[in-house]
């Protein structure tokens, strides 16, 4: 054994016996604290390496969001169930829900607050006298019409009119007038009207233009007093263009006679129009002037401005 070693044996020897060697107690004791050391390190670094993971996944694979489709795809719609799918908690199924306003049956429109429907015009009690057409100056002959409590329809068979009894208020007046293409102020009138406005209670003007129809298609013909004999007449309904909300036109046809009561060989036509406006009726019934016959063209013309009248009135 060379110098060198046995140099190196005793100095270890020497300082091995300086050292004071551990009980086994206290050597077991150090031995399970480092095994539980070495235990939760590795606990640790397993769960750092989840960790790590899961973090790393989200980096390199974010969760996409939702992206709207282009325009004109089809959006799939999830298909109708069948019945209603009970709650996840195992209760009863809750009820569906309604898509109509509460309070309101299905089918009918909601109504803002506030907001109603057209007012309704009111039934009026009177008539003053502006509710009553003025000729057109081309008509006019300088006879003022004038009030007075006239027949507002002629005889038809006797018929008798229910609505009368729904009568508010009526007034009557006698109007002269002119045709256009002849001399005005101090010559013979062209014709004359019996003009009437009639208010109804509500509800009731059209029962008279309906008795009226009724009146006329019952009394194709009758006899009635002439000048010097009974003379017959035809009446019948006309075809009429709406007046006011609903209007009626018709006819009375009889031999014509002069001043004498002798036969002229002309037929005189009289010309009757009803126009319901609401609940108020206006009538003109063309009666002529000395033998002369209604004209079609003027008793329409009049009974625009009759109805615009009454329309004014009402407002």
């Amino acid at each position: 054994m060379s110098r060198e070693l046995s140099e190196m044996y005793r100095s270890l020897a020497a300082d091995a016996d300086a050292r004071e060697l551990g009980v086994p107690d206290v050597l077991r004791h150090q031995a399970d604290r480092r095994a539980r050391l070495r235990a939760a390190g590795s606990t640790l670094a397993v769960a750092l390496v989840v960790v790590g993971v899961a973090v790393g996944t989200q980096v390199v694979a974010p969760q996409s969001a939702t992206v709207p489709s282009p325009a004109g795809t089809p959006t799939p719609s999830a298909p109708p169930s069948a019945s209603p799918s009970p709650s996840v908690t195992g209760g009863s199924a809750s009820p569906p829900v309604s898509p109509t306003t509460p309070g309101r049956s299905p089918g009918t429109t909601a109504t803002s607050p506030g907001v109603t429907g057209a007012a309704q015009p009111r039934t009026p009690t009177s008539i003053p006298d502006r509710a009553f057409f003025r000729l057109a100056a081309a008509n006019q002959i300088g006879i003022a019409p004038e009030f007075r409590d006239l027949e507002v329809l002629p005889n038809l068979c006797g018929a008798r009119y229910s609505s009368e009894a729904a009568i508010v208020q009526r007034r009557t007046r006698n109007v002269v007038y002119k045709l256009p293409q002849n001399p005005g102020e101090g010559y013979v009138p062209d014709g004359t009207y019996t003009h009437s406005i009639t208010i109804y209670r509500a509800g009731r003007a059209d029962d008279l233009l309906d008795e009226l129809r009724r009146a006329v298609r019952d009394c194709p013909q009758q006899e009635r007093p002439g000048d010097n004999a009974p003379v017959l007449s035809r009446q019948r309904l006309l075809t009429d263009t709406r007046y006011g909300d609903e209007s009626v036109l018709f006819e009375v046809r009889s031999p014509g006679q002069d001043i004498n009561g002798d036969p002229t060989g002309v037929e005189d036509v009289r010309l009757i129009r009803a126009i319901r406006v609401g609940d108020v009726v206006t009538i003109l019934w063309e009666q002529g002037w000395e033998n002369t016959s209604s004209q079609r063209a003027q008793v329409d013309a009049d009974s625009v401005r009759a109805a615009a009248a009454v329309k004014v009135w009402l407002g």
